[in-house]
C-alpha cells in the first residue's frame, strides 16, 4: 500500500471510509447490512489468537472488510442461470454444504425459477446440475478475478489481494476458483473463508451452531487449526455480545493496527469512488460504463458552467457514486426487457434513497451524498426519492440528473437500441427549464460540441 498523502480529506482514516462502503456490498450479496463489518470481528479476532504480526493484521483487516469487492461481477449471470432474484441465490449460497451432492440438488432446486411450474423448475435444476462444477467455478472465477482487480486498484495491501480471490477455496480442494488444497490456499484467504461463512450462521442460528457447523466441516471446508482456535473463541461471550452492538462498524474501524494506520488522502478518495463504480456498473451487462460516462458529462457541464475545482470534484465523485444504491436491486429488474410492474418500479424507484444512505455512513462525503442522492430529483418537486423542488436542488445537484439522462438514452438498453445525440435532445429539451435545469442542458449542448466529449455523441442514425 502506498504511503499516505500530506494532503488528506479531512484527516479521515481509510478504514473509517471502506467500512462504511462494505456496507453496499453486503446488499448485493443479499445479505443484512453489516456481514462485512462483523466478519471482520471475528476473522480479527482470530488473528488475535494466532498473534499475527502487524503487517498481516493490516492486509487481513482490508480483505475482510472488502472481501466481496467482485460481488457485482456475476449478479447477471446468476440470474439468467436460475432465472431468480440474484441476491436470494447468494444469500442461499452462504447456508448451504454445496459440496455435498444431496444438499447441492436442494440448493438448486429452492432457487431455480422461483414461481414457476414445479416440471420447469426441474427441468432448469437438471439444467444447472449438468453445468455441475464447472458452471459453478466459472461463476465463482468472474466474481474473484474482478474483486482481486479491484482491491489492486485501490492500492489495498499485496497480500489483501489474494486473500479475496481466493475466499472461497476449501481445505480439501472442492473450493473456487482454483481448487487450492491444504496450504496452497493463502492463510489470509483461510481466515476470510472460515470468518464470513460463521458470521451467517451466527446470525440466523446463534454462537453453538456456527461453531458446531464449522467444527463439521473441519477439513474439509476450513482449516483444522483455525477451527481449533474458533473452539477458543466460541468461549468468549462478552465478543459474540459485542457483535451485536450497533456501533459494529466503529468497532471494525478501530482494530487496523495503530502502526498501519492508512489516512484517506484525496487522491485515495478519487481511487475509491472509481473502484465502486466499477462494482456497480459491473452488476448489469446494460450499465457498462455508465458511471464513468455520467462523471464526465456533470463535469463537462459543471466546467461550462464554471464550477469551482472542489465543486466539481464533489461533482465527479456524486455522479461515479450515484447508482450505489442499484447495487440492492434485482437483476430480475434491472436487466428486464419488458415494462416493470408496480412493485418493481418501486423497488427501482429506491435506489436513490438507499445511495443516499450507503454514502452518508462515509466520513466526508456528505456533501458528495446529497449530490449521489438526488440524480432523481426535479425541478418541479416530480422527481424521487424526496421530491425536492428548484430552491432545494443547488446548481451542482442539478448537473447529475441531466448528464444521468443523457448517457441512459444514448446507452443501448434490454429493451431499445441507444439513441442519437439529436434523438436524446428531441426527449430532453421540452423538460429543460422545466423538470431539468435549463443552464445545465445548454452547458451539456455546449461541451457534446467540444472534442473532449466526442466518446458521448452517438452519432444520428441514417434515414
Amino acid at each position: 500500500m502506498t504511503a499516505p498523502s500530506p494532503a488528506v480529506a479531512s484527516g479521515v482514516r481509510l478504514s473509517e471510509v471502506v467500512a462504511a462502503l462494505s456496507y453496499a456490498l453486503d446488499i448485493t450479496e443479499g445479505q443484512p447490512e453489516g456481514h462485512a463489518v462483523r466478519t471482520c470481528l471475528i476473522g480479527m479476532r482470530l488473528a488475535d489468537e494466532l498473534g499475527l504480526p502487524p503487517p498481516m493484521r493490516s492486509a487481513l483487516f482490508y480483505a475482510l472488510i472488502l472481501k466481496d469487492l467482485g460481488c457485482s461481477s456475476n449478479s447477471a449471470k446468476v440470474t439468467y442461470l436460475f432465472g431468480a432474484d440474484d441476491r436470494d441465490v447468494k444469500r442461499d449460497v452462504k447456508i448451504t454444504d454445496w459440496t455435498r451432492s444431496g444438499d447441492a440438488l436442494k440448493y438448486l432446486f429452492r432457487n431455480a425459477l422461483p414461481g414457476r411450474s414445479t416440471f420447469r423448475r426441474i427441468l432448469r435444476t437438471i439444467t444447472l446440475a449438468i453445468r455441475g462444477s464447472r458452471g459453478a467455478r466459472e461463476i465463482q472465477r468472474i466474481r474473484c478475478d474482478r474483486g482481486a482487480e479491484i482491491a489492486r486498484m485501490i492500492e489495498l495491501p499485496e497480500e489483501s489481494i489474494p486473500a479475496i480471490r481466493h475466499l472461497d477455496e476449501h481445505w480439501d480442494g472442492n473450493g473456487y476458483p482454483d481448487s487450492l488444497k491444504g496450504g496452497a490456499i493463502p492463510l489470509l484467504a483461510r481466515i476470510l473463508c472460515l470468518a464470513q461463512t460463521v458470521e451467517v450462521f451466527w446470525r440466523a442460528y446463534g454462537v453453538g451452531p456456527a461453531c458446531a457447523m464449522a467444527r463439521h466441516r473441519s477439513g474439509t471446508w476450513f482449516d483444522p487449526d483455525l477451527v481449533r482456535i474458533l473452539g477458543v473463541v466460541e468461549m468468549d461471550a462478552a465478543f459474540w455480545e459485542r457483535l451485536r452492538r450497533p456501533d459494529a462498524r466503529e468497532q471494525a474501524a478501530a482494530l487496523e493496527p495503530p502502526d498501519r494506520v492508512v489516512t484517506a488522502d484525496e487522491a485515495r478518495m478519487d481511487l475509491i469512488a472509481q473502484a465502486f463504480a466499477k462494482v456497480v456498473d459491473a452488476k448489469s451487462p446494460w450499465t457498462f460504463k455508465h458511471s464513468e460516462r455520467t462523471a464526465g458529462l456533470a463535469v463537462g457541464i459543471g466546467q461550462k458552467l464554471g464550477l469551482d475545482d472542489t465543486t466539481l470534484r464533489d461533482v465527479r465523485r456524486g455522479a461515479l457514486l450515484h447508482d450505489i444504491g442499484k447495487l440492492g436491486v434485482s437483476n430480475l429488474i434491472l436487466d428486464k426487457k419488458g415494462p416493470l410492474s408496480g412493485p418493481e418500479w418501486y423497488e427501482m424507484r429506491s435506489h436513490p434513497e438507499k445511495t443516499h444512505q450507503i454514502l452518508s455512513r462515509v466520513p466526508c462525503f456528505s456533501d458528495v451524498a446529497e449530490l449521489a442522492g438526488a440524480h432523481h430529483e426535479r425541478l418541479d418537486g416530480s422527481g424521487y426519492f424526496r421530491g425536492l423542488k428548484v430552491e432545494r436542488l443547488t446548481l451542482a445537484a442539478r448537473t447529475i440528473p441531466v448528464a444521468d439522462i443523457y448517457e441512459a438514452l444514448s446507452a443501448d438498453r434490454p429493451y431499445r437500441a441507444g439513441l442519437s445525440k439529436d434523438e436524446v435532445f428531441k426527449i430532453m429539451k421540452p423538460q429543460a427549464g422545466v423538470r431539468l435545469c435549463k443552464e445545465c442542458f445548454e452547458a451539456l449542448d455546449a461541451y457534446l460540441l467540444t472534442d473532449e466529449a466526442g466518446v458521448y455523441v452517438k452519432k444520428a442514425k441514417k434515414a
